[in-house]
């Protein structure tokens, strides 16, 4: 099931949870409608039956009407009869209602005329002077239900519009409330892409969560980032300090080498000797030209390049490495291809390339060695069919002295493959491997013919 975003679905409970309160509103609203419409009806009468008892006096020997009577309030009719007699005084009635309806005296009636409701009041009360007569009190049950009715409509009509608005403010508040958390995730992939530690998110000022967690994550990557450049300066140094005694233990064993009164049991001792100090050296020189690559000080020497030409090279030298394993090289070189590159970087990506697929090689096995330019690009191509690399293990082969077989890695420091990976995107191309785990493994290296750009650092 696709996973919906934090911002999506905090507007979607925002949208849901208002959704739910109109409809329960509403729903509140029409359960109790008609005992509301009755009973506020019943109030608006009596009220205005109550109160217009004083608008009759009788003066003159006439009966006079306030002209109030006259009046719609709240939808209430007023009329005013003798106690005895149907004949309207004064006043007015609905229309459809009967005019003679006969008297309750103080009783609040519904009556049903022509299919539709009234309530009724009549109050008898006297007259000073005269004598007593009867208001009568008429409001239509059915105005008041569907004007009420009308209001509900109008609100369920306006529901949508007002789920809406609420989901776009939700959207707009969560936006604003959540767009950190989407500077802090931008900041984190460019970092990821960059491989640059020294880019921070940079909030500003702030006093809530989300900005303590940005100032909390600043902090760890200026941790993280010092603590890499003193592994970087580590490195360096240690690599600086190992380049002297592996040079003196280097001219010490070509001295003993030298001497002709050797025993072959200390020659070959002494040569034993010699070739892990060669290799240790090879491991110091990757080491510095890395860190000096990590600190951003390690330039390329570019120039016009023949790749056809220095591969061959390397092919007829790996052939006769390989062979002693019993390994075939087989080379296919298209001639003719040239880039601009760093000639001793491409000697080394070729040789580290075809070390590996000799080091994991099977005896008896095969080694194919390719070259070829498709568009503006060269292919770099090793493949064997050897041990293979697991599915789990192969993004860690590009860490530096990671080995996927250790037991057979022999003189290998583990930096082959780290080197390759920076030497390909050093001159703006990349590389990727394909491997199954028991038939070998394929290295592709895709290169730009034109090389980076001038004064791109690698």
């Amino acid at each position: 099931m696709m996973r919906l975003s934090l911002k999506t679905r905090l507007v979607l409970f925002h949208t849901g949870l208002m959704t739910l309160v109109v409809c329960l509103v509403l729903a509140v609203l029409f359960s109790v409608s008609s005992q509301e419409i009755l009973a506020n009806v019943q109030n608006n009468l009596e009220e205005r039956v109550s109160s217009s008892l004083e608008d009759v006096v009788y003066q003159n020997g006439r009966l006079e009407f306030d002209s109030e009577l006259l009046e719609l309030e709240n939808g209430v009719y007023l009329s005013v009869y003798q106690p005895d007699s149907p004949s309207l005084l004064y006043g007015r009635l609905p229309y459809g209602f009967a005019y003679d309806l006969p008297f309750s005296d103080g009783e609040l009636r519904t009556v049903t005329q022509d299919g539709v409701e009234f309530s009724v009041l009549d109050i008898q009360f006297p007259v000073e002077g005269y004598g007593n007569l009867v208001l009568r009190g008429v409001l239509s049950l059915s105005d008041a239900e569907r004007d009420f009715r009308f209001t509900l409509w109008l609100a369920l009509v306006l529901s949508p519009v007002l789920i809406l608005l609420t989901a776009l403010c939700g959207y707009l508040l969560s936006r604003r409330a959540l767009g950190p958390v989407s500077q802090i995730t931008q900041t984190v992939r460019n970092i990821q892409r960059e491989k640059d530690l020294s880019k921070r998110v940079q909030l500003g000022g702030g006093s809530d969560e989300i900005y303590t967690l940005a100032q909390t994550f600043d902090s760890l990557l200026d941790q993280l980032e010092a603590g890499f450049q003193r592994e970087k300066q580590f490195t360096s140094d240690v690599a600086h300090e190992l380049r002297t005694p592996l040079s003196v233990a280097m001219i010490q064993c070509e001295d003993l080498l030298a001497r002709e009164d050797l025993s072959p049991e200390a020659r070959k001792e002494v040569e034993l000797v010699q070739r892990k100090v060669a290799s240790m050296g090879e491991m110091v020189s990757q080491l510095l030209l890395l860190s000096r690559a990590d600190q951003g000080r390690e330039r390329l020497t570019l120039e016009p390049l023949d790749l056809s030409e220095l591969s061959q090279l390397e092919a007829e030298e790996f052939s006769e490495i390989a062979g002693k394993k019993g390994i075939s090289l087989l080379a296919e070189i298209q001639p003719g291809v040239e880039v601009t590159a760093d000639q001793t970087l491409m000697l080394r990506l070729w040789g580290n390339l075809l070390q590996n697929a000799v080091t994991y090689g099977k005896e008896g096995g095969h080694i194919w060695m390719s070259l070829h330019r498709e568009g503006d690009s060269a292919w770099l191509q090793v493949k064997d069919d050897g041990i293979g690399i697991a599915p789990q293990d192969l993004e860690k082969i590009w860490n530096r002295f990671y080995q996927v077989d250790p037991s057979r890695s022999g003189d290998s420091s583990g930096l082959g493959l780290s080197m390759v990976k920076w030497i390909a995107e050093a001159h703006g191309g990349q590389v990727q491997v394909n491997s199954t785990l028991g038939q070998g493994s394929c290295f592709t290296v895709k290169l730009p013919l034109t090389g980076p750009k001038p004064g791109e650092r690698p």
